[in-house]
């Protein structure tokens, strides 16, 4: 594997009836884990949940309690954004970071039924693919209108153009690929890949979830994505640190959502991958048996660990604490 970095990702739950506390844990959350050394952190951006529902002004705010860790989206769905605007958010927030946002973008819409209707006059038609490609285009800062084009602010002239101007931000941007057609296209986009615990096996003649993944990142780096960023997620719940009650806590959550991956869903044959819950040791072993992170695959840069869902920001404190021995391991396999 030769991993040599950590990541996490954080769903930011919070409680209907006082939604600040939720929130200010998961901002202290990520300046635990860049006190531990991660190197970044990572926000779901989630639509009538009790989640972040901004990615970018959440972002915003960690930027204030933290000075190194890298602050990343995965992912924002772009069908709910406007391109220009987006960008807007994320260079603010990246400006506010010093350089150090990710930004992360998929295509799905959730909860569609619901929203489609209240975020836009009409059905869009722009394609999600390219609606991303737009926001990119816009972080890169070009000027709007020809060489002569100046607006006028109150002690200012100047060439428009998207501010505040975040340089390197475009550069710094994913997409969470699932399937076979969406990993490419995000090599020959230019963009980082994130791959996580869900991926599609259509076009893949496999339903194990380590292969197809493989398989992914494999159509990714020949599109492009040779020199560019492979960040892969699994959900890791270590129980080396944790009393008797809360292993078998975790241990129990795992299997209430074990069912789901025994077999491939829908026609586009959904994969869930397994919870790794147990000893950082067994873990480690059987993350090197893996064939995503398979030397032929490719190189994964990072490996970013999924926080499950609705835990306790002791439980993610003692999660990321523990998971900090699986590095050896991942920076030393072949």
């Amino acid at each position: 594997m030769g991993i040599e970095s950590l990541a996490f990702l954080t769903p930011g739950n919070y409680a209907d009836d006082d939604p600040a506390a939720g929130l200010d844990d998961t901002l202290r959350l990520i300046a635990f884990g860049e006190e531990l050394g991660y190197r970044g952190a990572w926000v779901r951006q989630r639509h009538l949940e009790h989640g972040i529902s901004s990615a970018a002004v959440f972002l915003g705010a960690a930027s204030q309690r933290t000075t190194t860790i890298e602050l990343g989206t995965a992912v924002i769905p772009i069908g709910y954004e406007n391109p220009f605007r987006l960008a807007e958010d994320l260079s603010l927030a990246d400006a506010l970071s010093r350089g150090r946002v990710q930004a992360g973008f998929s295509t799905g819409m959730p909860h569609a039924d619901l929203l489609t209707d209240l975020v836009f006059d009409h059905r869009p038609t722009e394609s999600g693919h390219a609606r991303v490609a737009r926001t990119v285009e816009h972080l890169r800062g070009a000027y709007l209108g020809d060489e002569g084009t100046r607006i006028e602010s109150p002690g200012n002239v100047q060439r428009p153009r998207l501010q505040p101007h975040s340089p390197g931000l475009a550069d710094r941007s994913w997409y969470g690929g699932t399937s076979l057609g969406s990993s490419r296209w995000t090599g020959e986009a230019g963009l980082h890949l994130l791959t996580g615990n869900i991926v599609s096996a259509a076009g893949v003649d496999s339903d194990d979830f380590g292969t197809v993944q493989a398989r992914l990142i494999d159509a990714f780096r020949r599109s492009g994505g040779d020199r560019k960023r492979v960040a892969v997620g699994r959900v890791i719940v270590p129980t080396d640190s944790a009393d008797r009650s809360t292993a078998d806590r975790y241990r129990a959550y795992a299997r209430s959502r074990y069912e789901r991956t025994r077999t491939a869903h829908g026609d586009r044959r959904t994969l869930f991958a397994e919870d790794l819950v147990g000893p950082v040791a067994e873990i480690a072993e059987r993350l090197a048996v893996d064939p995503a992170f398979a030397p032929e695959t490719g190189p994964v840069t990072e490996f970013r660990l999924e926080l499950p869902y609705e835990f306790d920001v002791r439980d993610y404190e003692q999660i990321l604490t523990d998971a900090l021995g699986l590095l050896p391991a991942l920076a030393s396999a072949a």
